[in-house]
């Protein structure tokens, strides 16, 4: 009892963030072997890792929900790292899931409206990851495609055109970006998306430097 009441005084412990935001590749990153949840267990008792991925979604949704996510106040409370992942359901061809589609032009107005919203809640460009969409593997989403008795609604053409502009958006704003759609298309290391996904954002300048982060933790 004695120990626990001298334990109990002291100021409050601040614990860095990382807060992931994205689509269902974010949100289903927690689930056993995913690139979210193996990032979580890389920065344990450095970083806590949160994840707002949101299946589904594209960056009109996104766009609204993000100052629900993060608010200006408390800059104790503010994650030291933000990633931005969305882009392959706006990369949805318009005739067969317009839904979901979101123009070209759009979505890079929708990101760079995200990243000024973080900088006004002093999240600067620094601390800001853009991530391209994946590629896309047509046979196997055509497969899928062809379960649901739909059309192939998706093509990785089309992805990449996302994947382009999305690199435009993080050097317009000085952000750091992963350029998933070319780096997972060039390595050779099997067909685990998720360890494959956290291996390339390793390579982030910003994600290496979590590895350092409070060094006393």
């Amino acid at each position: 009892m004695a120990a626990c009441a001298g334990m109990s005084g002291g100021s409050s412990l601040p614990w860095p963030r990382v807060l992931l935001f994205g689509d269902s590749i974010t949100q289903f990153s927690f689930q056993q072997g995913g690139w979210g949840a193996s990032l979580a267990d890389k920065l344990v008792r450095r970083c806590d890792v949160l994840n707002r991925g949101f299946s589904g979604y594209n960056t009109r949704w996104a766009k609204i929900i993000l100052p629900r996510l993060i608010r200006k106040g408390n800059n104790l409370d503010n994650p030291v790292v933000v990633t931005i992942f969305f882009g392959a359901n706006d990369s949805a061809l318009k005739d067969e899931n317009p839904k979901q589609h979101i123009p070209l032009e759009e979505y890079v107005a929708n990101l760079k409206s995200m990243v000024q919203y973080l900088k006004s809640v002093d999240v600067p460009e620094h601390r800001v990851i853009l991530i391209t969409p994946p590629p896309l593997c047509e046979t196997a989403w055509e497969k899928e495609c062809i379960m649901q008795g739909w059309k192939i609604n998706r093509l990785n053409s089309v992805v990449g055109e996302y994947a382009s502009v999305c690199l435009q958006v993080a050097q317009d704003c000085g952000t750091d970006v992963l350029d998933l759609w070319t780096m997972m298309q060039k390595d050779n290391e099997g067909n685990n998306r998720s360890s494959r996904i956290l291996k390339h954002l390793a390579r982030s300048h910003v994600t290496i430097n979590l590895w350092v982060i409070k060094k006393g933790f």
